[in-house]
């Protein structure tokens, strides 16, 4: 089971993974697309990484935004896959 990360160790990585915020327990950010269909492949795109990864995030579609949320449920909090998934995610985030 992965290790929660301290609350200064969050800190420090949520610098790093540009996009994202803290919500709680998870950190969150919403990715827009140019077109629905465009986000319906982006939605595709982070779960071929979130597999590759086996840490998978919550994905909110709406029309073309991608509300994307991530948290280590089995840790209890957030822990070196989430930041280590966003940084992923960011490598795909529209332009």
């Amino acid at each position: 089971m992965p290790t929660p990360l301290s609350e200064a160790a969050i800190t420090e990585a949520l610098a790093h993974v540009d996009g994202w915020g803290r919500a709680g327990d998870a950190i969150e950010t919403e990715l827009e697309a140019a077109t629905f269909a465009a986000a319906v492949a982006l939605v595709v795109r982070i779960g071929f990484l979130a597999e590759a990864a086996d840490h998978h995030p919550d994905l909110d579609l709406r029309w073309r935004t991608v509300k994307v949320s991530l948290t280590s449920h089995d840790a209890g909090g957030l822990t070196d896959r989430d930041f280590s998934l966003a940084r992923a995610i960011n490598e795909v985030r529209p332009q």
